[in-house]
């Protein structure tokens, strides 16, 4: 082929492709390992307890009613069984979580073990209840059973102990609910004695939950107060309502929420034993929806906190191998401007050497966060791959004087994408202005370069005086 340049550039285009070929199956190394994370998540999850959604607490009473229906000298009489539902006026949850750090191999996953306060009062409980809600007729009878205090749980087998009091007098705590979609969690039986005919019933839970990753508070008061705490300083706060109030600091957070009945639609969706809502249901396109349809109503809108853990190493891992190939393709910018400025010749091999010892950087750096934090096994990594090329480019560029200005670049690449890691909300605009300011380097350090000169034959580039550098490998 006559024009050299254009040999070249199809030279580097296929290391390239190989380049982009080793990227793809160290990404599929990262998803695997992510994989395995998973697993180890849904291992603890297994054998501990899962994300914890609390509901309640309600009074819950179930009926049966019978109805006399004369067909000829004969009654027929059908039985149809209903649940009557309490829920409570005022609401308040003062709870404080603590984060345990639990093991799976070489995986660790965020648990909290939580101490919640639960105060619950019901303001007509004695009038609703001493009475049905459906005035017998003379063919109709109306049996209820004892009335229950039930608090549902998303996953009962983190419950480590509870206790329920009414007035001082502690209840005799059991599992499971009566009620049907929320079946899971604890109840007691409320004895009669205790109801006030024209006070309000008070109840006072005090429960000690573990749980993993994510917790939840459902609003079912008429106002509905939560305080949540922990020594956690990555909680992202999700669900249907932000907190009012929150405190973040660098030993943990406070939240509280405050919310009326009015502005949630939780008290009609529990009564109608709507599942809990999709993360994601209530917004569509960034703008505001209506409540996801689940049966004939709303879904169950929740007061959501992940304890989130920010420097996630497979996270991090895979948010860094998709810089992978403008990594690559800056590198080869780069040598191309040496040989371009300083008239050196380097080989497509060469070239495809330089890549794949950036590539080997993303492989270091899995493989090394999972024995030590993340920013070690970085700086590990950048400081190995930096020292190679540095070396490396002192003989393919003829001088150690040229290797250590590569080497400096690649640097600040590798820093470069350290920042764009940690600013995941700015990194677009980090990472544009940073590009733009690469190719304003390019441009002025080429712009007068004569790109007709350099794509001629040896021959006529050297009739007008183009000379090779000595001690540069041929191409």
């Amino acid at each position: 082929m006559k024009n050299r340049l254009l040999a070249k550039g199809l030279a580097l285009l296929a290391m390239l492709g190989l380049l982009m070929l080793g990227l793809g199956l160290i990404h599929d190394v990262v998803q695997d390992r992510i994989r395995n994370r998973d697993h180890a998540v849904q291992g603890v999850v297994a054998s501990l307890a899962g994300r914890q959604t609390l509901m309640g607490p309600v009074l819950v009473q179930n009926c049966t009613e019978t109805t006399g229906m004369e067909k000829g000298s004969k009654t027929e009489w059908t039985t149809r069984p209903f649940q009557r539902l309490l829920l409570p006026d005022q609401l308040r949850h003062e709870a404080t979580a603590r984060m345990e750090d639990r093991s799976r191999g070489l995986h660790k996953v965020s648990t909290y073990a939580l101490q919640d306060s639960i105060t619950a009062s019901f303001a007509n409980a004695a009038q609703y209840l001493d009475k049905p809600s459906i005035e017998p007729a003379a063919d109709q009878t109306v049996r209820c059973g004892a009335l229950r205090v039930a608090l549902s749980l998303t996953d009962p087998r983190g419950i480590r102990s509870a206790t329920i009091e009414v007035d001082g007098r502690s209840l005799d705590v059991g599992p499971g609910t009566s009620l049907e979609r929320y079946s899971q969690g604890l109840q007691a039986t409320l004895p009669t004695t205790l109801l006030k005919q024209d006070g309000t019933l008070k109840l006072q839970i005090a429960l000690e939950l573990v749980g993993t990753e994510k917790l939840a508070f459902v609003p079912l008061g008429n106002s509905s107060q939560v305080q949540l705490s922990a020594d956690w300083p990555h909680p992202s706060f999700g669900g249907s309502f932000l907190p009012n109030r929150r405190e973040i600091g660098d030993k943990g957070f406070n939240a509280h929420w405050n919310l009326s009945a009015l502005a949630s639609s939780a008290r009609q969706a529990f009564t109608d034993q709507q599942p809990l809502c999709q993360p994601g249901s209530q917004r569509q396109a960034g703008e505001y929806a209506a409540p996801a349809q689940a049966g004939n109503g709303p879904c169950l809108e929740s007061l959501d906190t992940d304890f989130v853990d920010p420097i996630n190493p497979y996270s991090l891992s895979d948010r860094a191998t998709k810089y992978g190939l403008l990594f690559v393709v800056l590198t080869f910018v780069a040598v191309g401007l040496f040989e371009v400025l300083k008239q050196l010749r380097v080989h497509p091999i060469q070239y495809l050497l330089v890549g794949s010892a950036l590539c080997s950087f993303f492989l270091l750096l899995i493989s090394l966060s999972e024995h030590m934090g993340f920013a070690s096994a970085y700086a590990i990594a950048a400081t190995a791959c930096v020292l190679l090329l540095a070396h490396y480019a002192s003989h393919i560029l003829g001088s150690v004087r040229r290797g250590l200005p590569f080497a400096a670049a690649i640097a600040s690449l590798y820093g470069l994408l350290y920042v764009l890691l940690q600013l995941e909300q700015s990194a677009l605009i980090v990472g544009a202005i940073a590009l733009f300011a690469v190719l304003a380097v390019i441009m002025i350090c080429t712009r007068h370069v004569d790109w007709y000169a350099f794509g001629r034959q040896d021959g006529e580039r050297n009739a007008e005086g183009f000379s090779r550098t000595t001690g540069a490998l041929p191409s």
